[in-house]
């Protein structure tokens, strides 16, 4: 199965820690709920940004150097 874009504003969360699983990692050593929440395939990047208070554009570019550790 090909990779999403990780970058899609519409990616669901998810997907996102399917593909991948590292960036989970990401938001839990922020204290997020979000990998494992009921709510993940609903939500985005953007909607957790907004519910935990984060600057988008930096919160995107933590998840991409994770998962860049994956390559």
């Amino acid at each position: 199965m090909k990779r999403p874009d990780i970058d899609n504003p519409d990616l669901p969360l998810a997907d996102l820690f399917f593909h991948w699983p590292r960036v989970s990692l990401v938001f839990l050593d922020r204290g997020m709920l979000c990998p494992g929440c009921p709510i993940a395939p609903f939500h985005t990047v953007i909607e957790a940004c907004e519910e935990y208070g984060l600057d988008e554009m930096a919160f995107r570019a933590e998840i991409r150097r994770g998962a860049s550790d994956e390559a």
